[in-house]
C-alpha cells in the first residue's frame, strides 16, 4: 500500500465549531491523522510518501474557478477587516437558500462565505486553503500511482473532502479528495470509475458532482440523512439524472442498524460496483461506523474495518482509498489501518 501523506494538514486547525446549537471544540483535528499515520508505521503497511503539488487547473476539473478564488483568498480576506480577526476563526451566518440568488457573487466577505458553505460547524482557519490544497495534490498523485500500476494507494489527510461540492465547503470538508481522485483516473486514460462511500454520513458534495454522468458510478452506505448530517441528500430514491440515471445508488440505514444490516449493505454496492465494471474504484474511507464514535449511532467493531478491506479488495480493482470521516481518535489508527490491511492481504 502506497500512501501519500499531507505533512501540511495540522494547519488547518479549527478552535471550536457550532454542534447542535453549541460551541464546542472541533471534532475533526489534527490528532486524527496522527492517529492513523502512527499505526501505519507501527504496522510497516508500505511505503509514505509526500506528493509532488499539482496545478490548480487540475482542481478546477472539480471545482469552480470562483470558488477556488474565494477559498485561496477568504483567509486573507478575514483578517483584513479587522486584524483582530486573526484569532479568530471564520464562520458563515446567512445563506442564500429557496428563494435567494446564488448566480451573483457579493462583494461582502460575510454573504460570499455563506454563498460558498452549507453549514456554520466548519472553521475556515489561516492554514485552511495550505491543507486542503495539499490534501488534493495527494489525492490527485494517489490516483495518478493507480494509473502507473500500483494496486492500492491511500491517502493520509484532513481536512476530509466528500461533503465539499463543486462550489461549496461543509462538513468539515473544503476540496473534494475522492472526485479529484475520481477524475483524474479519468483524465489518466480510465473509461469508468466507481466511488463507494462507506462514512456514517452521506458524500453529498461527490453525489451532486457525479449525478448527471454516466462514467462515474457513486454508491453510498450511510446513516439516514432524514435524521443525520448532511440531511438534504442521500435518500435511495437519488438515482441520478440525464445521462447518470442510474449511476447513483444511496443505501441509507437507521441510526443503530445492526453489523449485519451494514454488510448486507456492502454486499448491494459491491455487487452493483462488479456489475459496473470500473477501471478503478476509489473508496471514501471514513470509519465513523465504529461503535464508539461520538458523531454516530453504527456497531462496527474494529475486527470488522478487516472484513471491509478483504470485501473491497474482491472487487479486484487498482483502489485509492481516501481518508474521510472517523472521530473515535484512541481507535481510528487501527481501524484504518484495518480496512488497508485487510484489503493487502486479500490481494
Amino acid at each position: 500500500m502506497l500512501t501519500f501523506y499531507n505533512e501540511q494538514h495540522a494547519q488547518h486547525r479549527g478552535r471550536h465549531e457550532f454542534f447542535r446549537g453549541e460551541q464546542v471544540p472541533c471534532f475533526e483535528k489534527p490528532e486524527r491523522a496522527d492517529s492513523v499515520l502512527a499505526e501505519l508505521g507501527r504496522r510497516g503497511l508500505g511505503r509514505i510518501v509526500t506528493p509532488h503539488g499539482v496545478p490548480l487547473m487540475s482542481l478546477e476539473r472539480i471545482h469552480t474557478p470562483r470558488y477556488l478564488h474565494f477559498l485561496r483568498n477568504a483567509w486573507s480576506e478575514w483578517v483584513a477587516l479587522d486584524p483582530a480577526n486573526a484569532q479568530k476563526d471564520a464562520f458563515p451566518s446567512v445563506w442564500p437558500v429557496r428563494t435567494l440568488r446564488s448566480d451573483i457573487e457579493p462583494e461582502n466577505f460575510a454573504a460570499r462565505m455563506g454563498l460558498y458553505s452549507m453549514d456554520s460547524g466548519t472553521p475556515l482557519t489561516a492554514g485552511t486553503w495550505t491543507a486542503a490544497k495539499t490534501g488534493a495534490d495527494c489525492a490527485v498523485n494517489a490516483a495518478h500511482a493507480l494509473r502507473l500500476g500500483e494496486r492500492g494507494a491511500f491517502v493520509l489527510s484532513r481536512p476530509p473532502g466528500h461533503h465539499a461540492g463543486a462550489d461549496f465547503f461543509g462538513g468539515y470538508c473544503f476540496l473534494n479528495n475522492a472526485a479529484l481522485a475520481a477524475q483524474h483516473l479519468l483524465d489518466d486514460g480510465a473509461r469508468k470509475v466507481a466511488i463507494i462511500d462507506i462514512d456514517y454520513h452521506h458524500g453529498n458534495g461527490t453525489q451532486s458532482i457525479f449525478y448527471h454522468r454516466d462514467d462515474v458510478l457513486f454508491v453510498s452506505i450511510h446513516a439516514d440523512p432524514r435524521n443525520e448530517y448532511p440531511f438534504y441528500l442521500g435518500h435511495a430514491d437519488e438515482r441520478g439524472e440525464g445521462a447518470g440515471h442510474g449511476y447513483n445508488m444511496n443505501l441509507p440505514l437507521a441510526a443503530g442498524s445492526s453489523t449485519q444490516a451494514w454488510f448486507t449493505a456492502l454486499e448491494t454496492a459491491c455487487v452493483r460496483i462488479g456489475s459496473f465494471a470500473p477501471d478503478a474504484v476509489v473508496v471514501s474511507l471514513g470509519v465513523d461506523t465504529f461503535v464508539g464514535d461520538p458523531l454516530s449511532r453504527f456497531a462496527l467493531q474494529s475486527a470488522d474495518y478487516l472484513k471491509i478491506g478483504e470485501r473491497l479488495a474482491w472487487l479486484g480493482k487498482p483502489t485509492a482509498f481516501i481518508f474521510e470521516g472517523g472521530y473515535a481518535v484512541k481507535e481510528l489508527g487501527v481501524n484504518v489501518v484495518n480496512v488497508l490491511e485487510g484489503y493487502e492481504t486479500a490481494l
